[in-house]
């Protein structure tokens, strides 16, 4: 029985990045020897097994034969004469395709700590092209990789855009992509992975909603140029290199996908049917709908807050639920805030709104009802609430600051205020 240190701890070790995990292989054993010494037989796939001790991973070394469609269509090969090197071979990348033994030597038979120094992804084997998760897992390297700036080979290139093309794409399972995808935007350049699934064609596929963004023009005065596409990849890698939730970075992913959706109105208005569709398909959960949905519906009013009427702005905070559920005023405001800055030249523009927002949000939801209206009918209580919130708003405005102020017109050059 020979143990090895394998994948990602390896290649993380070389680069100098810290090690969050270690997987091994055993080679020569079978399920029995490992049992024997106290390892729990965890997987239905192939036998992988937990350390007693430390709980972490340990596969026996084995092959794989394709025999299906998609990432699920292997048979796994395991037996104690599979040697290292077969087990490496069926790997994704050269960099993730090394090994060290008990007493820290390399084993290396392909390449990968070259590739490692010229910051290289590239591809194992011709075996790459079977699994079309590998299309995403490359995408998701570039993006975690960014600091060191890897590149892909070009004979690598070139098989992710003849998988991209197959049509395998489709057989990828929604969990899968979703879980590739959230990785991808907890890396500190979210935007790799998304440019490089559009120049292998892939981005079509899998993110039809982002892809409608390319080309799709913005006001010149507030975007400098940009198209839609870009302005979203500035705000994730803005987002990322904040250390956000990656709940946040998916936000402000889908923040301004009303600029690619047909439908009347302004994009905020246009952005709920495709952040549904998105967030659904990739199986993302409660969670990033909501706050997704809340980017793309409220960022332009945490925009025109200086400047909203009372009345409709009132009816946006209630229809944002950011008087029920006041703790999304912070995730609204940070969202708004790095829209705003993610602009040409606006990096350090003022943005005083977001403070403003979430005072406001604190002193209209803890509002309370005088004890001489409680016994009143609820049309009689709505009508106090509506009042005296619209009060607070119009006092909030009438003690602005001069630097709020300031703002408050240049926002009112910018933004038109919508016809509601």
């Amino acid at each position: 029985m020979e143990i090895y240190l394998v994948g990602g701890a390896v290649r993380d070790r070389l680069l100098g990045r810290p090690v969050h995990e270690r997987d091994w292989v055993v080679v020569g054993a079978r399920p029995e020897d490992m049992l024997a010494r106290g390892f729990r037989m965890v997987g239905r796939g192939f036998p992988v097994f937990l350390h007693p001790e430390t709980a972490e991973e340990y596969a026996l070394a084995r092959t794989e034969r394709k025999d299906g469609h998609g990432h699920r269509g292997f048979t796994i090969l395991s037996d104690p004469g599979v040697r290292l090197e077969e087990d490496l071979r069926r790997r994704d990348l050269t960099i993730n395709a090394m090994a060290e033994d008990e007493d820290g030597r390399l084993v290396d038979p392909y390449g990968g700590c070259a590739d490692l120094e010229s910051r290289m992804l590239r591809h194992v084997s011709e075996a790459f092209v079977e699994d079309p998760l590998r299309v995403l897992r490359v995408a998701r390297f570039r993006a975690e990789l960014a600091p060191w700036r890897f590149r892909i080979a070009p004979e690598t290139h070139t098989l992710l855009r003849a998988m991209s093309a197959s049509g395998e794409l489709a057989a990828l399972t929604p969990e899968r992509v979703g879980r590739e995808t959230l990785r991808a935007l907890a890396a500190p350049q979210p935007s790799f992975f998304f440019t490089t699934l559009a120049e292998i064609g892939a981005l079509g596929t899998l993110f039809p909603e982002l892809a409608a963004l390319v080309g799709i023009a913005q006001e010149p005065r507030l975007h400098g140029g940009l198209d839609a596409w870009t302005h979203t990849l500035r705000v994730v890698d803005a987002a990322a290199a904040e250390k956000l939730p990656v709940s946040l970075v998916y936000a402000l992913l889908v923040h301004d996908l009303g600029q690619g959706a047909p439908g009347h109105g302004e994009h905020d208005q246009r952005g709920t049917e495709p952040v549904h569709r998105l967030t659904a398909r990739l199986a993302l959960g409660n969670d990033f709908r909501d706050l997704g949905l809340l980017a793309a519906r409220a960022h332009l009013d945490a925009h025109r807050i200086l400047i909203l009427p009372s009345r409709l702005l009132l009816t946006r905070l209630e229809a944002a639920d950011l008087l029920r559920r006041k703790e999304r005023a912070a995730a609204l405001a940070t969202v708004a805030r790095i829209d705003w800055h993610a602009r040409p030249g606006w990096e350090e523009k003022p943005y005083p709104q977001g403070p403003y927002l979430i005072a406001l949000v604190e002193e209209l939801a803890n509002l309370r009802l005088p004890a001489t209206l409680r016994a009143s009918p609820p049309a009689t209580i709505h009508a106090w609430f509506a009042h005296e919130r619209r009060r607070r708003i119009l006092l909030h405005r009438r003690h602005l600051p001069l630097r709020e102020r300031v703002e408050a017109r240049a926002v009112r050059r910018l933004y038109p205020l919508p016809q509601d």
